[in-house]
């Protein structure tokens, strides 16, 4: 059983990021991973017992996904730059690569998950919604689900025979169990408590070695499905199995954000868990038969993904605010993927917490450690919502600082790392809630000497382009400067043009669908406010953007110019996750140069990332 691997949502910046590498499930030394390839995204093999590493794919726009079977075929998602596309192989040691399985739709991925003896199941979105496909690697798949509903293969059973796709966490459909033939075996409602699958056990096995030809079916009970719930303001850890339903387990629960994975093979009920709280991250291991959980040792900073892996070790990302993303093992053990770039590291590092009315705010800031304050002041807004910045370091960050800038990132509520609490404050409306945290920061900051009255920009992507906006428009005498970056510009179009999670998460968000609560929708839209702006404003938005589609985009600019507002537009031909180095680096150097000019005082900017070497 390999579960998909996640799509990164971090900010890459034109740099690359390590991402944990995939380990063949009968060779631990084999391993696929997604890596640098002169700036773009590409797959490779790494043989660590030979040392041999390959690059299996060479698109123009990159290719993110991977994934490797029993049979040691490589997966990887062939999209083009709008985000559509469908799975390939190829065999770790190379041949031709072939379509993974015919007859599943062209679309956006939904989720992939193997079982042993070659049989997949691919989760696909179109224009006409998810489905979820059954078959055998090279043959034909068989539709075992059709909705117009939001959600997302999460996994399939060791041997085949049960299905979990995830819907919205608050849904009455958040866990769905299918039979292969698509009958419902068991739904998990998170109306009440918010819940959400992680993945099935593996079945206890032999070691590493020959895949046999077919594998057995498991008997149920002996592959439960790991389930997190959202209950009394914790997040407890449970399992689901037939027969026995939902159990959560008392003595493992977080007071935020945590999310788990089994450990591979033999060796019993055995549980990675990743909490991020308050900027930072911790690893535990869970044992579900003796009930211990027991922390893992790493270093203070921010893991960004971690793995168990099938000999026992336990592999992760780590990165701090002056560190690049690593790929680490605990035991030591070299792995692929790591970044060969002396990247800049500038500035002095601190934690702000500023009063609010549901608590502290966390503001990570940086300043310049070679220029006396105050400094010009340019606050990253992070996206989401559900999200957090971290402890972590950001070619962003660096470059801005490096000018001569002093950076604030914000943690405004609705953020993740914080609690079920902090992420569903919005007292003061959609949007407007988040802004007053910005406006606080920005008040502490400038009171403490570290920013400069009259010289304080915003720069966000998504959701932060969202606030952005949101605070330039509604606060238009606080902000000096504003970049917002393939933005939520208009709620309402946004939401006619939207995907169907997406929709589904204005509609929890909001309290109904435009139709239902218009007047939310206006409150909490940028274009209510555009006309307001007063101070620079560039726009970078993407003509394949389904997140946040163009259409949303030119109806914002379209009150902007009908307002005389004076703006500066940018766009790319890409979606929203783009995998070209070479168009991040482009919207830094603009946003660099529009800065430099908005915010009165500002330094000289820097060339992004100068004179990179390899190392």
């Amino acid at each position: 059983m390999t579960p998909s691997p996640p799509r990164t949502t971090a900010r890459t910046y034109g740099v690359y990021r390590p991402v944990l590498p995939v380990t063949s499930p009968r060779h631990p030394h084999r391993m696929v991973y997604t890596g640098d390839a002169d700036g773009r995204c590409e797959i490779f093999a790494w043989d660590r017992s030979s040392g041999v590493e390959r690059q299996l794919t060479d698109r123009p726009h990159g290719t993110l996904l991977c994934a490797i079977d029993d049979d040691e075929a490589v997966w990887w998602f062939d999209e083009d730059p709008g985000g559509s596309g469908g799975w390939r192989t190829r065999h770790f040691d190379g041949g031709p690569d072939r379509p993974a399985l015919a007859g599943v739709p062209y679309g956006r991925p939904a989720g992939l998950a193997l079982a042993a003896g070659g049989t997949v199941a691919v989760g696909i979105r179109s224009p006409e919604g998810l489905s979820v496909h059954l078959g055998r690697r090279g043959g034909t798949g068989t539709a075992v689900l059709h909705t117009t509903e939001p959600g997302t293969l999460c996994d399939l059973a060791p041997g085949g025979g049960l299905l979990a796709v995830s819907g919205p966490a608050h849904s009455a459909r958040a866990v769905t169990l299918l039979a292969p033939d698509g009958t419902t075996v068991a739904v998990l409602s998170g109306t009440r408590d918010r819940t959400w699958a992680l993945g099935f056990a593996p079945l206890p096995g032999p070691a590493p070695g020959p895949t046999p030809s077919r594998a057995p079916e498991p008997a149920p009970a002996r592959t439960p499905l790991l389930v997190m719930r959202e209950r009394a303001g914790r997040y407890h850890l449970g399992t689901w199995a037939p027969g026995r339903g939902l159990e959560l387990l008392p003595w493992c629960s977080f007071d935020t954000e945590t999310t788990a994975r089994w450990y591979p093979g033999p060796g019993g009920a055995r549980v990675l868990l990743r909490q991020d709280r308050h900027g930072r991250s911790r690893l535990f291991t869970a044992d579900l038969d003796r009930r211990e959980l027991t922390p893992v040792p790493t270093p203070e900073g921010s893991i960004l993904d971690a793995s168990p892996a099938a000999d026992g070790d336990v592999h992760f990302i780590w990165t701090d605010a002056v560190h690049v993303p690593r790929a680490l093992s605990l035991s030591g053990a070299p792995l692929p993927g790591q970044s060969q770039w002396r990247l800049p590291r500038f500035g002095h590092r601190q934690d702000l917490w500023t009063p609010g009315p549901d608590g502290p705010v966390h503001t990570l800031v940086t300043t310049p450690a070679d220029r006396p304050a105050p400094h010009p002041l340019v606050f990253l807004v992070h996206g989401g919502p559900a999200d957090h910045d971290r402890d972590a370091y950001d070619p962003m960050v660096q470059t801005l600082v490096g000018s001569g800038y002093a950076v604030a990132r914000v943690n405004y509520r609705g953020s993740t790392g914080y609690g079920p609490r902090w992420r569903s404050a919005y007292s003061e409306g959609v949007g407007h809630t988040q802004v007053a945290d910005l406006v606080r920061a920005r008040a502490e900051l400038l009171d403490r000497g570290i920013g400069r009255e009259g010289a304080v920009g915003l720069c966000g992507t998504s959701w932060g382009g969202y606030l952005t906006l949101l605070a330039m428009g509604t606060r238009p005498d606080l902000w000096n400067a504003g970049v917002a970056v393939k933005p939520l510009a208009d709620c309402v179009t946004a939401f006619r043009h939207s995907t169907p999670a997406l929709q589904a998460l204005d509609t929890a968000l909001f309290g109904g669908t435009p139709d239902q609560v218009p007047e939310a929708y206006a409150h909490a839209s940028p274009t209510s406010y555009a006309t307001a702006i007063r101070s620079p404003l560039l726009i970078v938005a993407a003509r394949r953007d389904a997140k946040c589609p163009p259409e949303q985009v030119e109806a914002y600019l379209a009150v902007l110019r009908a307002g005389g507002v004076a703006h500066e537009l940018m766009w790319l031909d890409s979606g929203h996750d783009g995998y070209d180095g070479a168009d991040h680096v482009a919207v830094i150097r603009r946003s660099l140069r529009f800065l430099g000019r908005g915010l009165p005082s500002a330094p000289a900017p820097a060339e992004p990332f100068p004179h990179p070497e390899r190392g």
